[in-house]
C-alpha cells in the first residue's frame, strides 16, 4: 500500500440505519425531530434524539466553526 492511499476512502461513513425496536425493553422516548424511538427510556431528561438524528446533529455542530 502506498503512503498516499492510507487516508483515502471511497466514501464517508453514513448515519446509523436502525434504532432500537419498541419491543426490546422499557418504553423508549421518541426523537424530538422525527418521532422515531430513541435509545433512551421515556424517563430520560433533556432532548432525546434517535441514532440518525443524533449523528446528523453531531455532524452539524462539528462543522459549525
Amino acid at each position: 500500500m502506498a503512503d498516499d492511499d492510507y487516508c483515502t476512502t471511497d466514501r464517508a461513513p453514513g448515519p446509523p440505519t436502525e434504532g432500537p425496536r419498541p419491543t426490546d425493553g422499557p418504553p423508549f422516548a421518541e426523537c424530538v425531530l422525527c418521532r422515531k424511538p430513541t435509545e433512551y427510556p421515556e424517563s430520560h431528561k433533556g432532548i432525546t434524539l434517535c441514532p440518525v438524528c443524533e449523528w446528523q446533529e453531531a455532524q452539524r455542530t462539528a462543522c459549525s466553526g
